[in-house]
């Protein structure tokens, strides 16, 4: 009897949650499992649903400027006339996300670091993409190069498949929750270079040591893992420091071989390892 009413609940807190026009587009799954979290706790409804909005929001809301237009941004895309106004476009598109607003003004030079040393890159898995595969223009990956991507709201991860076939790119976009651990291998095959780009602070603010399990089950031959060197506003508060360690916790043990490189807004860490 009470599993059936923890059930219920949880039904009903996912349906409350994704009834908002904010939240409504989010996998389900995702909603369901950070409700359950919050049931577990004892929470009563209405602070369970003001709990799971709160934490949905840090890892995924507030990212976002409030201003996202797929149908738009689609109908823009297919009528630009020559690559420099597709270029242009992008950038503008790209700002309406604040992890890549950040990287705007080093979009050339990020690509050319992480990517040019470790040879040809024929396949990338991006987890947790948001709307870093528009950065594809940038990134000169080879023509026949496979993209993967990932990413928890479901109308973005259609725009996103649509513009991997608009722009000719080998790949798809899809929804996965990477609360369930990673793509599996039949999903996405070993792969060059997986990119969890600022993608560990909002997993650990819903599942603590996730980060390891995803280490662990990626199947990829180089990891480029980055975090966030200053606040959505702005200040650095020994971010740099604090990642840090926690990217050194997270490789205790493993005997990979890790690069770590700073940019204005975020420090990556690029880590070679073998694939068993």
């Amino acid at each position: 009897m009470a599993e059936a009413m923890t059930t219920a609940l949880v039904d009903e807190i996912v349906r409350t949650v994704l009834a908002s026009a904010k939240y409504a587009a989010l996998d389900p799954t995702l909603v369901a499992e950070v409700a359950a979290q919050e049931v577990s706790k004892g929470r009563r409804r209405k602070d369970a649903i003001k709990e799971v909005k709160t934490r949905l929001h840090q890892s995924v809301g507030a990212y976002w400027d409030g201003h996202t237009n797929y149908a738009s941004w689609r109908a823009a895309l297919e009528a630009v006339p020559d690559d420099a106004a597709q270029e242009t476009l992008l950038r503008s598109i790209m700002r309406s996300h604040h992890s890549m607003r950040e990287r705007m003004p080093f979009l050339e030079h990020f690509y050319r670091t992480l990517l040019d040393a470790i040879g040809p890159v024929h396949s990338v898995l991006d987890l947790g993409c948001g709307l870093h595969p528009l950065a594809l223009p940038w990134m000169a990956l080879p023509a026949n190069a496979l993209y993967l991507a990932c990413d928890v709201d479901q109308e973005q991860i259609r725009f996103l498949d649509w513009w991997l076939a608009h722009y000719h790119q080998r790949g798809r976009a899809f929804v996965w929750n990477l609360l369930d651990g990673a793509p599996p291998s039949d999903v996405t095959g070993r792969v060059d270079v997986a990119l969890l780009l600022k993608l560990a602070p909002c997993l650990e603010q819903l599942e603590r040591g996730i980060m390891q399990r995803l280490l662990a089950e990626v199947t990829a031959r180089v990891l480029i893992v980055s975090f966030p060197a200053q606040s959505l506003g702005g200040q650095r508060k020994g971010m740099l420091a604090t990642y840090t360690a926690q990217m050194e916790a997270l490789l205790t043990g493993r005997l990979w071989r890790v690069e770590r490189f700073e940019f204005p807004s975020e420090l990556v860490f690029r880590v070679h390892r073998e694939i068993t």
